[in-house]
């Protein structure tokens, strides 16, 4: 039953609320964040487990700083800590689950399609976590809004709890997770 609500909201909802937020700029994000929060809540409603979770970032979180540049292979990052990119690897080897990094919709579409995960946390900005999660549907994805000090996609964070709290709701192995 709350797969269905969802899909009311991502399918009719969500296309009404950016209709609604194209006339109302700075309403749009709030819109976005409602339906984020709204689509995370009939997630874990719907209580499917999985040890199958893709762990989906944008390149904004990497420092702009750096010289290696992560786009197509996190693990080639030198874990210097100054971004949070190490802890969310840590994090993705810990919990054995897949992480990548997108640079846009069109590559995390494909990244979805190649990995066939049973489910998404996803970190992206409010615009791009609400399209993403409305494409993805059925797919159970948890949305994570990026914290943006420095204004959009540049050095971006993300609350490292609220990952590791999204990956324990959704893994079939949560007991095993939450003694680590």
């Amino acid at each position: 039953m709350y797969r269905i609500i969802r899909g009311v909201l991502l399918k009719v909802l969500y296309p009404v609320f950016m209709l609604v937020g194209s006339f109302k700029k700075d309403s749009k994000e709030k819109l976005q964040s409602i339906i984020i929060k709204l689509n995370n809540k009939l997630v874990l409603k719907e209580g499917k487990k999985t040890d199958r979770i893709l762990v989906l970032l944008p390149h904004c979180l990497q420092i702009d700083k750096c010289d290696i540049r992560i786009t197509h292979n996190i693990y080639k990052c030198k874990r210097c800590g100054r971004c949070e990119i190490k802890d969310l690897i840590e994090i993705a080897e810990a919990y054995k689950l897949s992480l990548h990094v997108a640079t846009g919709g069109t590559l995390a579409r494909r990244i979805v399609k190649e990995t066939r995960p049973d489910a998404i946390v996803a970190v992206a900005c409010e615009r791009d976590l609400s399209s993403g999660i409305a494409d993805t549907y059925p797919l159970p994805v948890i949305g994570i809004p990026n914290i943006r000090p420095y204004g959009p996609c540049k050095n971006t964070q993300v609350s490292l709890e609220l990952v590791k709290q999204a990956i324990i709701d959704l893994n079939s192995n949560h007991q095993y997770l939450n003694s680590k």
